[in-house]
Parts: structure tokens; sequence; C-alpha cells
């Protein structure tokens, strides 16, 4: 029977039969919905995007744009009580880099809500969000999960080395 280190192995080797199947442009971060973990998840996300050419001069916009999401994403977790982790996707597209941060919460989307304690702190985020991506979207998917979407164009074709 093999060992999970020899699964890992096969599946960084690319073999068939590999528990993880995914596209190579795609970085997967789970963290528990602590926020010690927020800044990991923006240096994740700038080193990602880095490679994946997102210009120099936007570096700074993924860094704060991830960081305002996942402390968003922490906060919704923490409020309802839920323990599973927060789920930040970086992809590498064609001609856009795309993040998305998952809170399992599901907040509708466009219901006003008044805007005390955590609601202005919730409301503030997304609008500096909005300010600093121009590609952004809050979704509710169909498992209940609530995922805010950024993307920026990619200016060097192929990820850098």
């Amino acid at each position: 029977m093999p060992t999970d280190e020899a699964e890992e192995l096969a599946t960084a080797q690319g073999r068939p039969g590999a528990a993880v199947d995914q596209d190579p442009a795609t970085v997967e971060l789970r963290f528990s919905a602590l926020p010690a973990h927020v800044r990991t998840a923006r240096l994740v996300a700038a080193a990602v995007a880095r490679q994946s050419g997102v210009d120099e001069s936007v570096l700074d916009e993924v860094r704060l744009a991830v960081g305002e999401a996942c402390s968003r994403a922490v906060g919704l977790h923490q409020r309802k009580g839920l323990d599973e982790p927060v789920l930040v996707k970086l992809v590498k597209q064609e001609r856009r880099f795309l993040i998305e941060v998952e809170d399992g919460v599901g907040e509708a989307v466009g219901v006003p809500a008044p805007l005390n304690g955590d609601a202005a702190d919730d409301a503030m985020g997304l609008a500096l969000i909005s300010g600093l991506v121009d590609d952004v979207a809050l979704v509710n998917e169909g498992d209940g999960a609530g995922v805010l979407r950024m993307s920026w164009p990619v200016t060097a074709p192929g990820f850098r080395p």
C-alpha cells in the first residue's frame, strides 16, 4: 500500500493515479479562519501574480485586495461560527490573473443591511476592494458559498521563471 509521501511524489511527477488532478496554472490555498493567516495569503497571492505575468506596478494592489478579501472572509467565518477553512484560488488564465476568495458563508448579495458594526466594516472592505480592482464581483455559488472574484490583466506571456 503506497504511503502518503509516495502519492504526493506521484502527483508531483504527473503520473497516472495521482490523487489530485488539477490545472497546473491554478494554486489553491486553504487556511483556518484566523487573522494571522491573512498575511500568508497576501504573500502567496503576490508571488503567484508575479509569476503569472501581472505587471509589477499593480502587485501592491493585488496584495491589498487579497488582504481585504481574506480579512472579510475570516470575519464572516468568525461571526457565523464556521469551522471550515477559507479557500483562495489563484488562477493563471490566458490573458487574466484571477483570484477567488470563498467565504463558505454565502451572504446574500445586494440585500441592504444596516451599516453598523460588522456590516459597516464589510461594506468598507468591499468599497476598498472595488477601488483597487477594476474587475471584481461578489457572487453566491450554488453550494451556499460566497465568492469574491477579482482579476487583473497579464502583461507577459506565460509564467515567469
